[in-house]
């Protein structure tokens, strides 16, 4: 009975209507992966952009990583030069000290013996008063 009813006509529609809407449908998955292709393809350019970034990045890295590492070592030998520099100071300053006190030493015992000549030369000859005394 509903095929009595159905004319050709709407068969044919209903079959085109069906075709076309497989058709919009094919249609609409291809726009579908064609957008997610070129959306998939910016990404691989951001991604690849990323990468290199990335690598550039860590070569400047580890460029001044080996920077540090130098200028490590260089303080590191620069601290060692240091303690031996201050050391060498020290010693020079014991040596200085040594010396002013033999030096020292070695002026008392001339001037010492520089009164003693003197007063050997005057036990000769008359005495020489010694300093606040007066002669009587």
């Amino acid at each position: 009975m509903f095929m009595e009813l159905v004319t050709k006509q709407e068969t044919s529609f209903v079959n085109k209507s069906a075709v076309n809407f497989v058709t919009l449908q094919e249609e609409n998955e291809e726009i579908g992966n064609q957008a997610n292709e070129g959306k998939m393809h910016e990404l691989a350019m951001k991604l690849a952009s990323q990468k290199s970034q990335n690598a550039e990045l860590r070569s400047h890295f580890e460029a001044l990583y080996r920077q540090m590492d130098r200028l490590t070592g260089d303080v590191d030998r620069s601290n060692e030069l240091v303690v031996i520099l201050q050391e060498k100071l020290e010693e020079k300053e014991d040596e200085i000290r040594r010396l002013r006190h033999q030096l020292q030493e070695t002026n008392t015992v001339e001037e010492e013996q520089t009164v003693q000549d003197l007063n050997t030369e005057t036990n000769d000859e008359e005495p020489i008063p010694a300093e606040g005394q007066t002669e009587n």
